[in-house]
């Protein structure tokens, strides 16, 4: 039997979840937090769950009856904004969107864009070029 937790332990341990531990996908979210440099693992987890979302959505689609017209319709609309977001290179197939991941999301990020665009040479410069207020968001 376990003994009643004192006042001081209640209240250390009230937000702590004992059943889903933020260490479980830990290398691979490190591996991701180091390439895209992103400081706040917050931003990450919120890319996670907006990307995890974006799965499930695409899921329902998936699932409703291909004659409904709501099915094609939905579809269209998802698809499209997804491709204005940037997330996906093209607005041929739902099966797309199954591929978004929080990834995607970094590579849209502002630092990375500037890599790509050849604005600066490293990743590390385009964040510090953010970060002094050379470039603004």
């Amino acid at each position: 039997m376990v003994r009643k937790l004192k006042y001081h332990e209640q209240k250390l341990l009230k937000k702590v979840d004992f059943i889903n531990w933020e260490v479980d996908n830990n290398l691979h979210e490190v591996k991701v937090l180091r390439r895209y440099r992103i400081e706040k693992r917050e931003d990450y987890t919120k890319y996670n769950k907006l990307s995890r979302n974006i799965r499930e959505l695409a899921q329902k689609i998936r699932d409703l009856d291909e004659k409904h017209g709501f099915r094609a319709q939905s579809t269209t609309i998802f698809l499209e904004k997804l491709y204005s977001i940037g997330l996906i290179p093209t607005k041929l197939n739902l099966s797309l969107a199954n591929e978004v991941n929080a990834s995607t999301f970094c590579r849209r990020r502002l630092p990375t864009i500037m890599l790509k665009l050849r604005m600066a040479p490293s990743l590390k410069i385009a964040t510090t070029f953010i970060e002094q207020g050379r470039i603004l968001q």
